[in-house]
């Protein structure tokens, strides 16, 4: 088995109470780290952090917290570093904007949109930059999406808000890189969660199909022939916030089947 070197380390995740966060922390945990998630509805947060304790004996600290909010990122990083003492790894996370085509939406939802996408990774980074620059060391990992590289239809608030965030990480990475903090992105491709679930309705509901007849196109799309699973997605992210992947920083790694064809 590879050691990551990941145990008892600290990491912030967030939006970690289900899909893609909850994999990726329960990953970490499985790997020894202590982890501390948080997510807005409070009963599937301390269920999540109650399962990932029982299930690989580390500390959780769930965190109710609205990552869109700014003085809940703020509580969010000192809760943190008060319970744990430092951070060695950030992952941020938030659930995607809602789907629609240009027209669907006004400037308010490109604004929400920005909060929730920009903002959230903004404010996180604010939080945890000195607290690792004080350390000498430390990872960030922000969680985007395929769509960085190849927008997807009817998600233009998530094809371009997601970008500044890729601009964020690639010029983070080269500030940050000389303090021994490393700096990247992880892009998953189609991934089965509910938020998935949830975009295969939409475009059934658009196309007048079924959710299933969605996800047998999305599959026929991708050179693996079908969906990642949320595990497979969480051991890149682990691999990339790991102390083994120590020479990469200003990276976006696709985690996608192969779906995106370019060749940058």
């Amino acid at each position: 088995v590879m050691d990551l070197g990941l145990h008892d380390k600290i990491a912030l995740v967030t939006a970690a109470s289900k899909g893609l966060g909850k994999a990726v922390a329960l990953r970490l945990a499985q790997e020894g780290t202590h982890v501390a998630i948080c997510a807005r509805n409070e009963e599937i947060l301390y269920e999540s952090a109650a399962e990932i304790k029982t299930a690989t004996g580390v500390e959780v600290l769930p965190v109710p917290a609205d990552v869109s909010d700014p003085a809940a990122t703020d509580a969010l990083v000192k809760a943190t570093v008060e319970r744990f003492g430092r951070i060695d790894i950030l992952i941020t996370n938030a659930g995607g904007p809602p789907p629609g085509q240009f027209l669907d939406l006004i400037p308010e939802d490109w604004e929400a949109a920005t909060q929730l996408t920009l903002m959230s990774t903004v404010r996180l980074c604010y939080g945890v930059v000195p607290v690792m620059k004080e350390q000498g060391e430390g990872s960030i990992l922000a969680m985007t999406s395929v769509s960085v590289k190849q927008p997807l239809p009817n998600l233009i608030l998530s094809n371009s808000v997601r970008l500044s965030v890729i601009g964020l990480i690639k010029t983070l990475a080269d500030e940050l890189a000389p303090f021994g903090i490393r700096v990247n992105a992880i892009c998953p491709g189609w991934t089965r969660t509910a938020r998935v679930d949830q975009l295969l309705r939409d475009r059934a509901g658009r196309n007048g199909t079924t959710p299933e007849e969605e996800a047998a196109k999305v599959a026929a799309a991708i050179p693996l022939g079908r969906m990642g699973t949320p595990e497979e997605f969480a051991a890149a992210a682990a691999f990339l916030v790991s102390p083994v992947a120590s020479y990469v920083t200003g990276v976006s790694l696709l985690v996608d089947g192969g779906m995106y064809r370019g060749v940058m």
